[in-house]
């Protein structure tokens, strides 16, 4: 990968550790840029999404990329180095991905080597079929308060504005899930570093079981694409002020119990 990237291999070590627990960056070796983050984290690695709770749900990565099925074959063939096909031109941006575009890799002309068998194609399906089985997990019973969470349901409904975009029960946009930084009051940075700039709706379900994706209970890590928010309240409260709905503390902590719920 050092070789790839054109850097030397502490330099790689360097960039590699500073990830953090949970966290991984796809595109590294797509535009080989590691300093293209937001100035709220130190690294341009995202949380690895969770793998469950996505039927129905229509892109399965934070900046959208595609189906399971691209992002299976993409991490298959391009990031684990399978025997196998990966189409994608949106690869030959060369401005964009100019690792992934430089001739001596065509990445997103990727086949087997001559005479060899495709090994990865014929496994997509029922990796995916097996993925889309996959439920959200059910928030532990006590781990929520169930009357303010009632409340917090009648907010995100309503003045919170949370169904517009999250729509239940995917609680994600029951369509093209996608928007631009602005529309959410965050930057496109991560956004830009894929193929269509926008970031996804993530689906809300297991929201709880985010606060146990890090290994250390300070760190930042849990919550929004690249971990910016350390908690759900933070969350809400970036919504309260980004959106100007004017939620008082209390209806923040009802919205977060819901949210907690789901």
């Amino acid at each position: 990968m050092a070789t790839l990237l054109g850097v030397d291999v502490p330099t790689l070590k360097s960039v590699l550790t500073s990830w953090g627990p949970g966290k991984y960056d796809a595109e590294i070796f797509l535009d080989g840029n590691p300093t293209l983050h937001a100035p709220e984290v130190n690294s341009s690695a995202t949380l690895i999404p969770p793998a469950y709770g996505l039927r129905g749900v229509n892109m399965h990565t934070y900046t959208g990329w595609g189906s399971i099925t691209q992002w299976n074959a993409f991490v298959a063939v391009l990031e684990m180095h399978g025997q196998g096909s990966y189409t994608d031109t949106r690869l030959d941006n060369s401005a964009k991905f100019p690792v992934a575009a430089a001739p001596a890799n065509h990445m997103g002309h990727t086949v087997p080597p001559a005479g060899q068998p495709d090994l990865v194609t014929s496994k997509l399906g029922a990796l995916e079929f097996y993925e889309l089985a996959l439920e959200a997990p059910t928030p532990p019973a006590g781990s929520f308060d169930a009357a303010a969470a009632k409340r917090g349901e009648a907010l995100f409904t309503g003045a919170a504005k949370c169904a517009t975009c999250h729509v239940a029960p995917l609680y994600t946009d029951a369509g093209w899930n996608m928007h631009d930084g602005a529309e959410i009051g965050i930057d496109n940075i991560q956004a830009n570093r894929s193929p269509d700039g926008k970031y996804r709706t993530t689906p809300l379900h297991g929201l709880f079981a985010h606060d146990a994706m890090t290994t250390n209970p300070a760190a930042k890590g849990r919550y929004y694409h690249d971990g910016r928010f350390a908690t759900l309240d933070d969350v809400v409260a970036h919504y309260n002020t980004a959106m100007s709905l004017a939620l008082s503390p209390a209806e923040q902590s009802d919205l977060v119990q819901y949210l907690k719920s789901l």
